[in-house]
């Protein structure tokens, strides 16, 4: 049987109780950067095959800010952090306190696209290294890749070869906050995509046997 078949109710309450630790690591750093109180966290983890990662970005022709990182260490795969653009300006905007910053058309100001890189290492950083606290594994993110395109062209692209190997993602759902501002709430979602045995690995470092 496939591991993402065994996946029960259990496995994505643990994942989502890290995925809530590491997003208030990521508040923490991002009230920081911001010089504002942030709020962050996962209201929930949730497993969707690949035709269902577009729907949930607004569908394939949906314009998308895309931050793409390989997992490496000891239980490698994939990270998608998918957020739609124009959430992903105005948080880009907060950044780097430029209210006329755009993504809709190129080209891009390369002090944006930094800011969303370290933003993706920032989210993508917390979530691991709160994984890694609880497995006891070695989890390291590579430096993140961004894209600005449609929705459908970034998943064929970025999961193609992933495709070979299975046929379903784990979606860890993340929303922030400003503190002060009812009106800011963004969302997004990191599409987490182990390799081969990875998912298992990573359930035995937390003692959670899957069942055969």
């Amino acid at each position: 049987m496939d591991y993402i078949e065994r996946i029960k109710p259990y496995h994505l309450d643990v994942l989502r109780e890290i995925g809530n630790i590491g997003a208030g690591n990521a508040a923490t750093a991002l009230s920081t950067l911001l010089n504002k109180s942030i709020d962050m966290k996962v209201p929930s983890v949730r497993v969707v095959s690949f035709q269902e990662i577009a729907d949930l970005v607004g569908g394939e022709d949906n314009v998308v800010a895309a931050i793409f990182l390989r997992l490496e260490g000891d239980a490698p795969g994939s990270m998608f952090l998918l957020i739609p653009v124009a959430e992903a300006e105005q948080l880009i905007q907060r950044l780097i306190g430029n209210s006329t910053f755009q993504l809709s058309e190129p080209p891009f100001e390369e002090l944006g696209l930094s800011a969303l890189q370290e933003l993706g290492n920032i989210l993508a950083g917390s979530y691991l290294s709160a994984l890694s606290d609880f497995t006891k594994l070695n989890l390291q993110p590579s430096v993140p890749a961004i894209s600005i395109d449609l929705a459908g062209a970034i998943l064929s692209f970025g999961l193609i070869e992933l495709s070979q190997v299975s046929d379903y993602a784990i979606v860890i759902d993340t929303e922030v906050q400003e503190m002060d501002n009812e009106f800011s709430q963004s969302s997004g979602h990191f599409f987490l995509l182990p390799d081969p045995n990875a998912f298992e690995k990573i359930f035995k470092s937390l003692g959670v046997e899957m069942d055969e």
